[in-house]
């Protein structure tokens, strides 16, 4: 689905600070929408969280960094860090070019994942989100 020339993924989670969670067995992959990066512009760096960290909903797990602005990554939901895409260490404009494949950021071990998932967005949802954004502008 697409709202104005965002791309918006089905079977996803949705932040309203433009992070997505996919949920696979027994972990959560997340990273940063196509909304965000295109909004960052070209993306030149990545700071990664560390595996085994603790990451709590809402809270920062690292930063990206782009030619016009350094911007928090939160964590869509509480869990520990059990792997992150290094291939972004060499090449951050993954994040770019592929926010939702390619361009992952990191793999948690969920703790409360029935408790939180409710607290996110459907795609229907932050299609929603994205529409009002358009019509502030």
């Amino acid at each position: 689905m697409k709202v104005g020339d965002y791309e918006i993924l089905e079977g996803l989670y949705y932040t309203a600070e433009h992070e997505w969670l996919k949920a696979e067995p027994e972990l959560v992959r997340i990273g940063i929408t196509d909304y965000a990066q295109k909004n960052l512009h070209e993306i030149v760096f990545v700071d990664l969280p560390k595996p085994q960290m603790k990451a709590n909903q809402t809270q920062s797990l690292g930063t990206v960094e782009s030619v016009k602005a350094v911007s928090d990554i939160f964590s869509p939901v509480s869990g520990t860090v059990v792997s992150v895409n290094e291939k972004l260490l060499d090449s951050p404009e993954l994040l770019n070019r592929e926010p939702y494949d390619e361009g992952w950021i990191a793999l948690l071990r969920p703790d409360r994942l029935a408790e939180e998932l409710p607290k996110l967005m459907n795609s229907q949802q932050y299609a929603e989100l994205l529409t009002k954004l358009a019509e502030k502008r």
